[in-house]
């Protein structure tokens, strides 16, 4: 048996009015994923332990199985393995937004979507005016990129910025959790407001502000954590030999890395609506030939989900349904070795709250000789009525790699 989930990132939903009440998986026309739901099992998995904010990070570490509570050491070390930045003993590692403030609000969590090449100039030339001996900005992808303080402190409450667009940004600053982290707290939103001095004459965002398009004219840090510890995952599932990982966010690159996965890099992916859903299938089922486990990521769906664009959101579930899985199990319902096809989102993005929720999302797994329940659909309603129920931890991974 071979082994691949399709994950879509934060397309579970709520009911949207402009759809007669259904959600977006209840609207979009999915044919691919409503057959394996019909001819699988499906269910309810709570990716987001209690105490845990509903963040990517956490939610696809338990879709892999991990112990979240032993091993999550914060978003920001996770897409460092994942950009070549070891970050060692002492150093504390953070993501880096780069984000657009307007009028004192947070406009949005991306800078409008900047490019990585505009992303790369602005990331510079922070390093360059910010850098120090403890201090190290790194470019990332796109708005993602990651800081690094020597000897900093992760006993921080700091706010995801995709959590609040619209709300003022001095309120949201970062605040030491214990006396002790206080001196990184202060340097921390030193470097913020440093950033918006500097980021307010930088030759990208005039470009950008004389084309109509959003700066990036802030700095947001968040999710700090030092070097996590996690087992290879073949060593917590005996079936898995060999695995890789498709993604085009850093986060799920960095969890494979230390996972033991093989990153594969494809030609197109944007982590955005314009994702290349075609080499993203072929790089899958090539990589299905010699290992034992892919695990395909699609960002898309949570982005539309960030930006509260519904339509969006609807024609990115559609996409990927037809343009990755489809192609997907069309090829390896063919192959002689059986493939079990997982498919579920990490987390709810609803396009009415524009961020993550921690409810249970739903999801189906489909193999060959596998006995079906009786759903005969993938959304949220439907799953509540699977098979398997509601499981939590590293149940949904355990049930999956136990398929023979």
């Amino acid at each position: 048996m071979k082994y691949i989930i399709i994950l879509g990132d934060g397309m579970a939903d709520w009911p949207i009015g402009e759809f007669g009440g259904k959600t977006i998986l209840q609207n979009a026309r999915k044919p691919y994923m409503d057959m394996l739901a019909r001819r699988g099992r499906t269910g309810m998995f709570k990716t987001v332990p209690d105490g845990f904010a509903p963040g990517s990070e956490v939610a696809n570490m338990s879709v892999l199985g991990y112990d979240v509570t032993e091993s999550f050491e914060g978003r920001g070390v996770l897409e460092a393995a994942n950009i070549g930045v070891d970050i060692k003993p002492g150093q504390m590692g953070m993501r880096c937004n780069i984000i657009c403030i307007e009028n004192g609000l947070i406009k949005n969590h991306s800078a409008g979507h900047i490019t990585t090449p505009e992303a790369d100039l602005i990331i510079k030339a922070l390093e360059r005016e910010l850098g120090t001996d403890m201090v190290h900005f790194y470019t990332g992808i796109q708005y993602r990129h990651l800081l690094v303080v020597d000897g900093g402190r992760k006993e921080l409450l700091c706010t995801p910025p995709h959590d609040v667009p619209g709300q003022p940004f001095r309120e949201l600053m970062v605040k030491p959790l214990v006396s002790d982290a206080a001196p990184t707290a202060q340097l921390l939103n030193d470097l913020i407001l440093r950033s918006q001095e500097i980021l307010a004459a930088h030759p990208v965002n005039l470009k950008r502000i004389s084309e109509g398009r959003d700066p990036a004219n802030s700095i947001w840090p968040w999710s700090p954590g030092y070097r996590p510890q996690m087992s290879p995952i073949n060593q917590l599932y005996p079936s898995i030999r060999s695995s890789s990982v498709i993604s085009a966010v850093d986060l799920v690159k960095g969890i494979g890395h230390y996972a033991g996965m093989r990153v594969i890099d494809v030609e197109g992916a944007t982590g955005l609506f314009d994702t290349n859903y075609e080499n993203k299938a072929k790089a899958a089922i090539e990589a299905l030939r010699t290992d034992d486990f892919v695990y395909l990521h699609v960002e898309a769906p949570d982005e539309a989900g960030h930006e509260g664009n519904f339509i969006l959101k609807n024609r990115t579930v559609e996409d990927l349904d037809s343009r990755l899985i489809g192609p997907i199990y069309e090829e390896v319902s063919k192959w002689e070795e059986p493939v079990a096809i997982a498919v579920l989102p990490d987390h709810f993005t609803p396009c009415a709250h524009r961020t993550h929720t921690s409810e249970a999302v739903p999801f189906l797994i489909y193999a060959p000789g596998l006995e079906p329940d009786s759903v005969n659909a993938f959304d949220e309603e439907s799953c509540s009525k699977g098979g398997y129920g509601t499981v939590e931890g590293s149940e949904f991974a355990n049930i999956f790699f136990s398929l023979k």
